[in-house]
């Protein structure tokens, strides 16, 4: 494992040039404790017409990427327009402990709000302890849950639906 520099998180949008430092991320986060499908191929687009670099922040340790939130319109319906939804949160395990996960946060709730936003939603799995307490801390509550949603590595698991007001 890599140390990481001491200096300070930066948060910022995501680039085009971005796509690599994304996947990467996502390749070494990957783990049934998160992800309901098997993971992908090192070299698979992270970027496409659902998946745009203005959905994405990035978080940054000695200009190297070690975190990334993806937040979008949770439906493309007027009437929902003040809701966002987080869709991916990664952040690389030598780079945890520094409170990375509530910066992206606190900065994708910032930009939700500043868009107009007035509601924040996510989905994780029930198993996911680490992930819920990230997202208890920050605000999120429980609105609903799926019982045995997934079937994960011979095992049935909870998707948990979290959500918190942007006042």
């Amino acid at each position: 494992m890599t140390a990481m520099p001491s200096n300070d998180v930066i948060i910022r949008p995501a680039r085009d040039e971005d796509e690599r430092a994304i996947r990467a991320v996502d390749h070494a986060i990957w783990s049934p404790l998160s992800e309901v499908a098997p993971r992908g191929p090192e070299d698979a687009p992270v970027f496409d017409g659902d998946h745009r670099p203005d959905q994405y922040l990035l978080a940054e340790l000695g200009g190297r990427v070690v975190g990334y939130v993806r937040q979008i319109r949770e439906i493309p319906l007027p009437s929902n327009a003040h809701v966002r939804q987080i869709q991916g949160l990664g952040v690389l395990p030598e780079a945890r402990g520094r409170r990375i996960g509530d910066a992206l946060l606190t900065a994708a709730c910032e930009a939700a709000r500043a868009a107009g936003a007035r509601r924040m939603t996510l989905r994780v799995l029930g198993h996911n302890t680490p992930a819920r307490r990230l997202y208890e801390r920050n605000g999120f509550q429980v609105l609903g849950v799926l019982p045995e949603h997934f079937l994960l590595e011979d095992s049935y698991v909870d998707d948990v639906w979290m959500g918190r007001t942007l006042a």
